[in-house]
């Protein structure tokens, strides 16, 4: 007995079948079976079918003598079956990769559920990915497995049958089977949600349900769309024949109704000229399940008494509302613009602030910015400072500097009567700069991939590149910020212009090197690290090659390969699912600088993080699978596979043996690290924005000098007690007799 039988129906899907049945059959986990039901479908789908089944003996091919529909093209899969679950894949979906390794592991965790709830996410044809709404519901915390009325916010999940894994014996037991026309999942999961003896859920997206552009049976307008009040009259059948079921009646009768709504206001799915039926029909089973004193809603009370028309016109009335506003706030918002214009050429004309200084940077407060207005307020406290940044930013602005929201007159402001400005491109692109200010610009960290007037040439990379407006902006800088001679001579190349390079150290490094054991401790527990656990921050780079990002390794894998003594934190671009055993996703963490400082270790690829994090002198261990393609998209200024940080995998099974085998953290690896930091981390050594504020604040007095890193000593962190096949400095701290000058040799290395 195989432990799952996947049920793959198909009909008119040639184009997707494919990619659905590679999707099963390459799964990590192997005990299955695929029973591919050929639904009488006219074109290629039951040739296909049979290649898959000529290839791989876990696939068997039905074939229907004639088209049944999805439900019953379902039952004959039932019928087929032999796995101790049944899991329904619809044949233009597909399964995630490591989904199944997953549910399996989920159900022997929570002792073999009846019902098994997994996640989706839509996947739609223009590259979008949008997972379901309430994944909140499908929460692994709590007693599991559980009862339906413990739970009872599952029932607001979609009503569908592909995302859950079902016990065979509980379906053969209680007589389960789809029904024939459209809306077939709705007779089928409630009932086997109310009468399941024991659920269980995994927060996972197991699922892409695919959205199509054209052709999916729910978007076409036809009369078998009033199948929804027989499917409905079959589910309070079953409720009637289980009076154990009675109190769900309230609930189905709200979903019921929700669902009547949907479909009426639906664009293309009711044929013209049949509204007015379907909502008298969707009226008579308002009367004749509502439950007394259900609470209703407007749109209950519409279907209620059938007011078809009302109900569209209060549609189009809701309509003309949004297309009023939107007539309204269009000029609006450009008498609003042309009054900041305004406000920003008479602030031009009015004295500068000798003693005010602004700061920004795209995202909101943190950075190079965050750590020299610290820097700042300590050393220059005569200084006032505002910060320009969205109010709504998940990390909080300390006391001291003003929030100025951007956009507004105050932001105007700032930025035309300050003398001092700091920031990145979201400071300088509508700045006109005046005589006396300074403006010092953060390019963010030491560049590998090519950048400025570089991207001309690499579309892919840079779409619309503009090296005019670059070259604009350039001509505004007064000084640039460098980390090491490498970041100073490539940015003096790709953005020619009469800026001076501030080449003391990268300031948002700076807490590296003063931060205590208790503070790393304190972060692991904030981020919910275990005692004892091996942090591992994986930070993979954003590739510019794809239009949508994903994780190029197979997190589930990794983590299982690597053991529980290991734990991920994952840092994701975009809207990426982060899943798996011992993996904490930290993708919405607003301070990289802490993620760092929490973790043991750095798995990256090609993200720039790695020059910040060799500051702190613990392990780097590279992932080079899609070297070549960043190189050729992107372009790199850094040999990295030639002079890694550290140790180096190419696939999942490279990486579990890095780590499960010491390499990351032995002798080579150091070697390795210590000749990367020497090129790329001379001078952080805790000081760089004192020595940027001394610079630029206090009349070019004398800059802190700085500690070389052979003579920085190391100290022990929070995590010293973890076991590490070899030992290296956790955390740095500069040396305790004080800071030495800085040579003739050391300005040159």
């Amino acid at each position: 007995m195989p432990r799952f039988s996947v049920i793959v129906p198909a009909y008119q899907v040639q184009a997707y079948l494919s990619e659905c049945l590679d999707s099963v059959l390459s799964q990590s986990y192997p005990d299955l079976e695929v029973i591919a039901v050929d639904d009488a479908s006219p074109d290629a789908c039951g040739e296909i079918i049979d290649e898959y089944a000529a290839r791989d003996p876990r696939v068997k091919p039905l074939h229907l003598a004639e088209n049944r529909g999805l439900g019953r093209a379902r039952n004959a899969g039932i019928a087929q079956a032999g796995g101790e679950y049944l899991i329904f894949l619809d044949s233009d979906d597909t399964l995630t990769p490591g989904s199944l390794a997953a549910i399996a592991e989920r159900i022997e965790a929570t002792g073999g559920p009846d019902v098994l709830v997994y996640d989706y996410e839509r996947t739609y044809w223009d590259g979008r990915r949008v997972r379901n709404h309430l994944a909140a519901e499908l929460s692994e915390w709590g007693r599991a497995p559980f009862r339906l009325t413990d739970r009872p916010g599952l029932l607001r999940v979609l009503m569908v049958a592909w995302n859950k894994a079902y016990r065979r014996e509980f379906v053969a037991a209680e007589g389960f089977t789809f029904p024939p026309g459209y809306y077939e999942d709705t007779p089928w999961t409630f009932p086997v949600l109310m009468a399941a003896g024991s659920i269980a859920t995994l927060d996972r997206v197991c699922v892409h349900y695919r959205q199509r552009r054209q052709g999916s049976i729910l978007s076409t307008t036809s009369r078998k769309h009033f199948d929804l009040f027989d499917q409905y009259e079959r589910v309070f059948a079953y409720v009637a024949d289980h009076p154990e079921l009675v109190p769900w009646k309230p609930e189905l009768y709200r979903r019921m109704i929700d669902h009547y709504g949907v479909v009426f206001t639906r664009p293309g799915r009711l044929p013209r000229g049949s509204h007015g039926e379907f909502l008298r029909r969707a009226r008579d089973h308002h009367r004749r399940y509502r439950v007394p004193k259900a609470r209703l809603r407007r749109r209950h009370l519409l279907i209620r008494f059938g007011l078809h028309r009302t109900f569209r016109a209060l549609r189009h009335i809701a309509a003309a509302r949004r297309r009023l506003r939107g007539l309204v706030l269009g000029p609006a918002r450009a008498v609003r613009s042309a009054a900041l214009r305004l406000h920003y050429r008479i602030q031009l004309r009015l004295p500068l602030r000798p003693e005010r200084a602004v700061f920004a940077v795209e995202g909101g407060y943190g950075g190079d910015p965050a750590a020299l207005e610290e820097a700042m307020r300590r050393y220059a406290p005569h200084v006032r400072s505002s910060w320009i940044a969205d109010p709504a930013h998940p990390r909080p602005l300390p006391a001291g500097p003003r929030l100025v929201v951007p956009g507004t007159a105050a932001h105007w402001t700032a930025l035309a009567r300050s003398t001092y400005l700091f920031g990145d491109a979201h400071l300088t692109r509508d700045l006109r700069k005046r005589d006396g200010q300074i403006v010092v610009r953060m390019l963010g960290g030491t560049p590998l991939g090519h950048t400025g007037l570089d991207l001309v040439e690499r579309p892919a990379a840079c779409p619309g590149a503009d090296p005019v407006g670059l070259l604009r902006d350039v001509d505004r800088w007064d000084h640039v910020i460098s980390g090491n001679r490498h970041s100073t001579l490539t940015w003096q190349r790709v953005h020619p212009g009469r800026w001076t390079a501030l080449e003391y150290g990268s300031p948002r490094t700076d807490v590296f090197q003063r931060a205590t054991p208790d503070d790393v401790a304190r972060l692991r527990a904030t981020l919910g690290i275990p005692a004892g656990a091996v942090a591992i921050l994986y930070a993979p780079a954003h590739r510019d090659h794809r239009r949508t990002q994903h994780l190029p390794l197979d997190l589930p894998r990794l983590a299982r390969g690597l053991g529980s003594r290991f734990v991920l934190l994952v840092r994701a671009h975009g809207d990426v699912p982060v899943e798996g055993p011992r993996v904490i996703d930290v993708s919405a963490h607003p301070c990289p600088e802490g993620l760092c400082l929490a973790a043991d270790a750095l798995l990256t690829d090609q993200s720039p993080l790695m020059f910040d994090y060799a500051g702190l002198d613990r392990p780097i261990v590279l992932h080079t699978g899609d070297w070549a393609a960043y190189a050729a998209v992107r372009g790199a200024y850094v040999d990295l596979p030639g002079a890694p940080p550290g140790a180096v995998g190419r696939d999942e099974d490279e990486l579990i043996d890095v780590f499960t085998e010491g390499h990351w953290n032995g002798a080579r690896a150091a070697l390795l690290r210590a000749a990367f930091r020497e090129r790329f981390c001379p001078w952080d050594d805790g000081r760089a924005a004192e020595r940027v504020v001394r610079h630029i604040v206090l009349g070019r007095a004398e800059p802190s000098p700085v500690v070389p890193l052979g003579e920085r000593r190391p100290v022990r962190s929070a995590m010293a007690d973890t076991p590490y096949p070899a030992r290296s400095p956790l955390v740095t701290v500069p040396h305790p007799t004080g800071p030495r000058p800085v040579t003739k040799a050391a300005e040159h290395r």
